[in-house]
């Protein structure tokens, strides 16, 4: 397939009509410019800025104010005009009303002062709640929480919505089909890759998670679950800093981190780089039970891996003037792992007498190596928010693996008149990604705002495994497990939306999105090809009415799509197990989705938010099993719609003067009704989850943490999964006035977490329990050095978004 960009297509087109036309629109007029101080008046940055048009105070425009506390608006229409400044942790203020005629207005300074908030006696400046609703998105801020020694994985555990299934895969809104963001970017990664990649960034480096259900048309299409994006930490003002994060911790085995993150401003130059390293010993074990006829088959797998892993990531921005700005960021990780998997699968019959069983040993050595380089240009047209951002992405994953299996027959289990098995493989598999990107803003009059943009991606992965086995010391080629696949695939997308200030309290945005998909599967063991090209336009619609602060009502609708992994369309079979396998499906369509989420807040807590998610044509494992051979093949399959209405409450409270506690408590009702294997197969279960946080401050800058999570049986595709709950507790001591914090952590206090889940349909009668590491203490060490007001690196989002979140997904 050509793989050669075009600048033909719909989207580019789209995108350069539409910039010309709305550059066509500017307006004309003067400039108004105004400087805001603190209580010290000193110079306040990052205050938020309104320019409110009189009578009606509609907004008119809105900026932030540079590290001088400066603001400028640009071409303001004559008219009468009053200036709204403010900041999270200071204090609303009013300018004077002026008047904007043909000269130029500076309007005179505007002083504020530090909020404080007393609660029962407990003075509270400037803080966040653990849990902020926003019109399009739900944020969590993980700094509420004590995260020692724990990674960004166990960190979205604690997100409402969010938990993570029997494979560490993440589960949002009952779905599996989300998309991860880190610092708006994608991180190109899904499935056992993603999650690895988390295990591999601390907690203590994520400073926010934002859930976003129906993102905007700026985002990819990707994903019906939606969106969650990992924020990391960043600073406040100009200057130098560093953090340094040592930590350790011990469940059955031992591990160990250290990580760190540099940034350094020379003026018009930015710097910053991120180096986390680690060392993890851990384990899983997974039990199976299979009944086949008048036999049970039981197995247990023990996997133990020995995991190393570097990660890094380095930039700059350059800050030409006030208005043209690039970029460059490189990232890369690496992760060696020494991985030893036993098994003993036993059989059964109905008595409970064992006939026959099978032992297998598969020593392994992974090695698992990616980079990716993007190069960033904005450009801030002017002082109304006019802006143009291109981005240019590349990524590279390269996945490796030479394993060995033995496997000995006893009794009836013998195979092939043979006791022992010999077998060997090697395996390599590689993605590459390019894509191009451009985003443009454009505000209009009477409170209007457009956007629109454009992106082209392209994908090459090439898969490669080779299996051999042992007959009379001669390595032979197992043809039945041997497979190269290759896969190419381009999108094209454009979109446009327009958002409206209709009101003070009223907010109002609209989008379309439109993207092709051309693509092509091709077995070259098997000679299977198959290709696809189609077009699929994706609305959304937001809405939000704030009548005060303390009342926020908001509403969202998208359309999305999630197209199949790139490993699920490969056709080949890979067995954990002589008797469990798993195996591609390359005639797998993309699922599409409809998302309604509505909510109330007050005062920050979510007092009720009704969500509405219809998939249809989506992905499921289907496991067949074959009665006569004993195996039993899982298989993705588009599988007809499933449904899941939602219900959800929850926020933090402060129940005494010491104690804080956020609660979760949140309801749905999954639906599946599909054909499976010829026959109809209905599901229906309501489920609901329940989590507390709580933070008891003491005196001495000492705090313990109390956390606890409960997860009712619930319905996820075909399985039908049990309830699961934890508890952990921990505790924080800080000390050299805020720079240093030690942090200690008891996780899963009873190890009581497991994954368990059944599976009947047809022929199939199947157990899961998945059990892993889940109980560790673990100690940290965080401290903070340099100049604590240091410019962090600028957040982007860059053009391979989706295209990374499907490798290995």
């Amino acid at each position: 397939m050509n793989q050669t960009p075009t600048f033909r297509q719909f989207p580019f087109l789209v995108f350069l009509s539409l910039i010309f036309s709305f550059s066509a629109l500017a307006q004309s007029g003067t400039s108004v410019k105004g400087t805001v101080l603190d209580g010290k008046k000193q110079p306040l940055a990052y205050a938020t800025i309104m320019l409110l048009g009189l009578p009606d105070s509609t907004l008119v425009n809105s900026q932030m104010t540079d590290e001088a506390g400066v603001y400028v608006f640009e071409k303001v229409a004559s008219g009468r005009y009053v200036i709204k400044a403010s900041r999270i942790d200071h204090h609303q203020v009013l300018s004077p009303v002026f008047e904007v005629g043909t000269q130029p207005v500076q309007v005179p300074f505007l002083q504020t002062t530090l909020k404080t908030t007393v609660l029962n006696e407990v003075v509270v400046q400037g803080q966040r709640p653990l849990l902020e609703q926003q019109a399009d998105r739900l944020i969590m801020n993980v700094e509420k929480l004590n995260t020692a020694g724990e990674n960004s994985l166990e960190v979205l555990k604690n997100a409402p919505g969010v938990r993570l299934d029997k494979d560490d895969n993440i589960i949002f809104r009952g779905s599996g089909s989300v998309n991860v963001m880190i610092n708006g970017k994608m991180t190109y990664m899904s499935g056992s890759e993603l999650s690895m990649y988390l295990k591999s960034l601390p907690a203590s480096a994520v400073s926010k998670v934002e859930l976003i259900a129906n993102p905007p048309a700026s985002f990819d299409a990707a994903g019906t679950a939606g969106i969650i994006n990992i924020v990391l930490k960043r600073e406040l003002t100009k200057g130098m800093n560093g953090t340094l994060i040592v930590g350790t911790g011990y469940g059955t085995y031992e591990k160990a981190g250290v990580s760190t993150n540099l940034n350094y401003n020379l003026g018009k130059v930015s710097f910053y780089t991120r180096l986390h390293i680690s060392h993890s010993n851990s384990y899983n074990k997974l039990t199976m039970e299979r009944t086949i006829r008048d036999s049970l088959y039981r197995s247990v797998n023990y996997w133990h891996p020995i995991t190393k892993t570097v990660n890094v990531v380095a930039g700059a921005d350059y800050f030409i003037n006030k208005q043209h700005t690039v970029g460059i960021m490189l990232k890369g990780y690496s992760s060696p792992q020494d991985v030893l998997t036993t098994s003993n699968s036993v059989n059964y019959d109905i008595p409970g007498r064992a006939i026959g069983s099978v032992q297998m040993s598969n020593p392994r050595d992974v090695v698992s190596n990616n980079y990716s380089l993007n190069l960033n240009y904005k450009f801030d047209i002017d002082t109304t928010g006019r802006s143009l951002t291109f981005d240019a992405d590349f990524v590279r994953y390269q996945n490796g693996a030479d394993e060995s299996f033995t496997n000995q027959y006893f009794a009836a289990a013998i195979r092939n008149g043979r006791e022992f098995e010999n077998l060997r493989s090697f395996s390599d598999a590689a993605v590459q990604i390019y894509a191009l990107k451009a985003d443009y803003v454009h505000p209009l009059p009477h409170n209007w705002k457009a956007e629109t943009g454009w992106k082209s991606s392209w994908v090459r992965n090439d898969s490669d495994i080779k299996f051999e086995t042992l007959q009379e010391n001669t390595w032979l080629t197992d043809d039945r497990r041997t497979n190269q696949f290759l896969y190419d695939e381009n999108i094209n997308a454009g979109y446009i939306s327009l958002s409206k200030k209709v009101s003070k309290a009223l907010s109002l945005k609209a989008g379309l999105r439109a993207e092709q998909t051309i693509s092509r599967g091709n077995s070259r063991t098997t000679q299977n090809v198959v290709d696809r090209n189609y077009w699929e336009l994706f609305p959304s619609v937001f809405a939000s009415y704030n009548p005060s602060e303390d009342h926020q009502f908001s509403t969202s609708y998208s359309r999305r799509i999630s197209r199949p992994n790139y490993r699920s369309l490969n056709p080949f079979t890979f067995f954990s197990d002589p008797y469990m396998g798993i195996k591609g499906n390359p005639f797998l369509q993309p699922s599409f989705s409809n998302s309604l989420v509505a909510s109330y807040t007050f005062k920050n807590f979510q007092l009720l938010s009704i969500s509405y998610l219809q998939q249809n044509d989506f992905v499921m494992e289907v496991v067949s099993q074959n009665d006569a051979t004993k195996e039993s093949i899982s298989t993705p399959q588009n599988l007809s719609r499933a449904r899941t209405l939602g219900i959800s409450s929850g926020g933090t409270l402060p129940m005494r003067k010491w104690w804080s506690a956020n609660l979760q408590l949140q309801g749905n009702l999954n639906k599946v009704s599909t054909p499976v294997q010829g026959e109809q197969y209905n599901q229906e279960q309501f489920s609901w989850d329940f989590s507390t946080d709580n933070n008891f401050t003491l005196p001495k800058n000492f705090s313990v943490q109390y956390s606890a999570y409960y997860s009712s049986p619930s319905v996820s595709g075909l399985f039908r999964n049990k309830a699961s709950y934890l508890m952990s507790i921990g505790a924080k001591k800080t000390f050299m006035d805020g720079r240093a914090t030690v942090s200690v952590k008891l996780n899963d206090i009873f190890d009581t977490s497991r994954f368990r889940a059944n599976l009947n349909y047809s022929n199939v009668n199947m157990y899961w329990e998945n059990e892993w590491e889940s109980r560790r203490l673990n100690l940290t060490f965080d401290f903070k050095f340099g100049n604590s007001k240091i410019k962090a690196a600028r957040s982007r989002k860059t053009g391979t978004s989706d295209e990374e979140n499907r490798v290995s997904r």
